[in-house]
């Protein structure tokens, strides 16, 4: 059983990822990584933190030689602005320096509030740290790591973006295998270039409105066995795993897998994906969806077909120009906190997404193929697959 948990705060020592369960033999590079990590910092619309931070994976446990060991696996991604944040992030000492003043002033839409009212905080600080987007590196960094088990068997996966604020782009026809070429292309992640351009022109004009825009995200996933997840509980759902996952990750607000909110007004004629067959080896099998209206899950299952997923991202919490809130010591109204921050991070979330996924996948996979070690769970995939194709 595969086991993701992230620690850190968001100016704090830095981001750290525990994989527990991981499998022995895989052969991996930092370049794996770090790649990634890169990814996650691009965008327009980002703000000053991307300019301090340079992401670079640092491996505590878990690989040597460059090969996983089957224990568990310590990744660390190092805060700069630390530096900055030292005396007001240290463990044992008061608080003193930037950031050191109580915060008494949350901001809509953040976890702020209530957390301070969660866990008896006076100082709003102790939860805007761990509730930061920042935790994200962490999750990239084990994201990537599972991207590489998931290339073994063929797997890929690319994010890019659908919409932000108002302007959406139609990618609908584009292969999947084109989709990362054309997305790191564009400052916004987003493949259809008129598109593109509308959406910078949006994030600039939030930011001269000291404004904030959200967005929508698609990832897809293929070459996807037929049967991962299950029908049998609630909790081993493939889809319902993704959607716990997705929603999981800061700012999310909504999910769809395949046509989802945008197929409830189509009858049932319409909307199923109609099965057809055609012989020869497949991994998802010879048995095909004439459609994919389903986004490549059935009853829980991965069905062999593409795996489409999109999720909509609020706007950023921390405005600069503040919305109205509740001085906590003598409740009066008041301005909320400012504090550094995005315009727009939906082309981040595109990245995210595409880790958190594979992270989803990863965990699926060695459920079912077992996890000890990469030869195993190859041959043990090599014999379902041709189970599969003989049905």
């Amino acid at each position: 059983m595969l086991r993701c948990f992230s620690a850190g705060e968001s100016h704090g020592r830095g981001a750290f990822c525990l994989l527990d369960g991981f499998p022995a033999g895989l052969h991996v590079s930092p370049d794996d990584i770090n790649a990634w990590l890169a990814e996650r910092q691009k965008g327009y619309g980002r703000g000053g933190r991307q300019r301090i931070e340079n992401d670079e994976v640092d491996v505590l446990a878990g690989i040597r030689g460059g090969v996983t060991l089957g224990s568990p696996i310590l990744l660390a991604v190092w805060n700069r602005d630390f530096a900055n944040w030292a005396s007001a992030m240290d463990p044992w000492t008061p608080p003193a320096g930037p950031g050191a003043e109580r915060v008494v002033h949350p901001r809509p839409g953040h976890a702020d509030l209530v957390g301070a009212l969660k866990y008896g905080h006076d100082d709003c600080r102790n939860v805007l740290e761990r509730a930061s987007a920042r935790e994200t590196a962490a999750r990239v960094a084990a994201g990537a790591l599972c991207r590489r088990l998931l290339a073994e068997f063929g797997v890929d996966l690319a994010g890019h973006v659908i919409q932000i604020g108002p302007v959406e782009a139609d990618t609908d026809s584009i292969p999947s295998e084109r989709i990362r070429a054309l997305a790191v292309e564009s400052d916004v992640r987003c493949c259809d270039p008129a598109a593109s351009a509308a959406m910078i022109d949006a994030i600039r004009q939030a930011k001269r409105d000291k404004d904030a825009l959200g967005g929508v995200v698609e990832v897809r996933a293929w070459s996807l066995p037929p049967g991962l997840g299950s029908h049998v509980q609630w909790d081993v759902k493939i889809d319902a795993r993704i959607a716990q996952a997705m929603m999981s990750i800061q700012a999310v607000k909504g999910l769809e897998v395949g046509l989802g909110f945008r197929g409830v007004s189509r009858p049932g004629s319409r909307f199923h994906d109609e099965i057809v067959y055609s012989a020869g080896p497949r991994t998802g099998g010879p048995y095909r969806r004439a459609t994919n209206h389903a986004g490549g899950t059935e009853g829980g299952m991965t069905t062999g077909e593409e795996l489409i997923v999109r999720l909509a991202k609020k706007p950023i919490a921390t405005l600069m120009r503040p919305l109205r809130t509740v001085d906590m010591d003598t409740h009066e109204s008041v301005d909320a906190l400012r504090e550094r921050s995005d315009t727009c991070a939906v082309a981040a979330l595109a990245v995210i997404a595409e880790c958190v996924l594979a992270t989803t996948l990863a965990e699926a996979f060695i459920e079912k193929f077992g996890g000890d070690d990469l030869a195993g769970m190859m041959r043990s995939f090599d014999s379902y697959v041709a189970s599969v194709n003989e049905r």
